[in-house]
């Protein structure tokens, strides 16, 4: 029994190791994730404030927020020519409906791989630049919440 119990402990360890390997984008995150008092919205102006200010990684924030437009603009397409070549050949609603969300989740992916091509995100350290936003908007709001 007592090895029973030793081998669950020892698979639930091995299932939180596989799993805490996987999902290591969130220690970065963690102090701003949940939080007693969330930081307070900020603006564009003071995402430009610190991008203007910070020499390393404000140019690589600038680089990764031109990259959700991208995003933007492939799930717009995405959505819009499956959606109506579904209208098109079926004429079901609810068909047209799950083609549109479908194509709007694709055209998203297609345009995620076609800004970290062109915009060569691979080479950036996207995590850490947003990081460093988010300490230096606390530090920046730290009277105000």
């Amino acid at each position: 029994m007592a090895t029973e119990g030793a081998s669950e402990q020892s698979l639930w360890q091995g299932f939180k190791d596989f799993w805490s390997e996987r999902f290591r984008i969130l220690d970065g995150y963690h102090p701003y994730i949940r939080r007693q008092n969330p930081l307070p919205s900020w603006s564009s102006s003071d995402v430009e404030e610190f991008i203007a200010s910070d020499p390393v990684h404000g140019p690589v924030l600038k680089t990764t927020r031109d990259a959700v437009k991208f995003l933007a603009v492939g799930g717009i397409l995405g959505a819009v020519s499956t959606g109506g070549f579904a209208w098109k050949y079926s004429k079901s609603p609810h068909g047209a409906a799950l083609s549109l969300a479908a194509g709007a989740v694709f055209g998203m992916s297609f345009g995620q791989e076609i800004a970290n091509h062109s915009l060569q995100l691979y080479r950036l350290d996207t995590m850490a630049a947003q990081v460093k936003f988010m300490e230096w908007w606390e530090k920046k709001a730290g009277g105000r919440f």
